[in-house]
């Protein structure tokens, strides 16, 4: 466990040195970083060009790549702009937020003091998204541990922050988060984590099956705690003022998110997801194995090489 730590402190001592360079130069970095991951085609190139293959109408080549560009260059540059939250003060990463949309469903949720669910997909920045959170209310953050030790100890490191308790996934996570908003708190889950079988059922996502959890729907559902979609949204830098980066938007959930038929919740969920996507396609995480698991006698069975 100590070398852990050790292996941790050295990934933080390297995400800071990486996190103190400008904005700026971060971006050309991803860019970068961008063109060489699909000039070599590596994992996050080709689990992108097949999700955007599943979920797209058919594309000739050249928009194919343009696409294909555009995730890469997003999936990079918030990479790197995640080492820079991770490492430098909540003020000052705060500080690159502009408007927030639909605070006005946020507060009231917290005036309620029946409990509050984030749904917060990957979009944006979730990272800056949690550091937004905090700074106005202690939240509960359930997350997927890493398979090594020095990864799980970088983590606790960078996301332990004020207001911040961490859960990990696992047999007691539900659990705590019960509790959690039993007591009127505040929990933030990743919704399009995908489950393990058992722990999900299939919904359309994009028109595609995808395994989705069932956990928060249920939660909601036991408790009434109200759900919000949350994210942290890129600016393109033409709208860019000064320093702002990101705009923060509040969405309310579909009430058939927390209703009694699960199939309908997690249909529900999932639509709520892919509103969000499609503002920008770019902005969302096509680099992950959304629809490894199918379900059987799908036409989508191993989308992936």
């Amino acid at each position: 466990m100590r070398l852990a730590h050790i292996a941790g402190f050295a990934l933080y001592a390297l995400a800071t040195v990486i996190g103190r360079l400008p904005l700026a130069v971060l971006d050309r970095l991803g860019d970068g970083m961008a063109w060489v991951a699909r000039v070599a085609n590596v994992r996050e190139a080709r689990v992108a060009r097949a999700n955007l293959a599943l979920i797209q109408p058919p594309l000739d080549a050249d928009e194919q790549q343009r696409s294909l560009r555009a995730v890469l260059r997003a999936t990079f540059r918030g990479l790197l702009e995640t080492l820079r939250f991770w490492t430098r003060r909540e003020p000052d990463n705060l500080r690159l937020i502009g408007a927030v949309h639909g605070q006005e469903l946020f507060d009231a949720a917290l005036a309620a003091g029946k409990g509050l669910i984030i749904a917060a997909p990957h979009y944006g920045n979730w990272e800056l998204l949690n550091q937004w959170l905090a700074s106005r209310t202690p939240i509960t953050v359930l997350y997927r541990p890493p398979e090594h030790a020095s990864g799980e100890a970088f983590l606790r490191r960078v996301r332990g922050r004020n207001n911040v308790r961490q859960v990990a996934a696992g047999a007691s996570a539900a659990r705590n988060l019960l509790k959690t908003l039993i007591a009127g708190g505040v929990v933030g889950i990743l919704p399009d984590q995908r489950p393990k079988l058992g722990d999900g059922e299939f919904a359309p996502f994009f028109g595609v099956p995808a395994l989705t959890m069932t956990l928060l729907p249920r939660l909601a559902q036991r408790t009434g705690a109200t759900v919000l979609y949350a994210i942290a949204e890129r600016l393109p830098e033409s709208e860019r003022r000064g320093a702002v980066r990101f705009d923060v938007h509040l969405f309310a959930a579909d009430p058939a998110v927390s209703g009694a038929d699960i199939s309908l919740a997690v249909s529900a969920l999932d639509a709520g997801i892919e509103a969000i996507a499609r503002r920008d396609l770019a902005q969302y995480q096509w680099t992950y194995k959304r629809y490894s698991l199918q379900p059987p006698g799908s036409p989508f069975a191993a989308p992936y090489d």
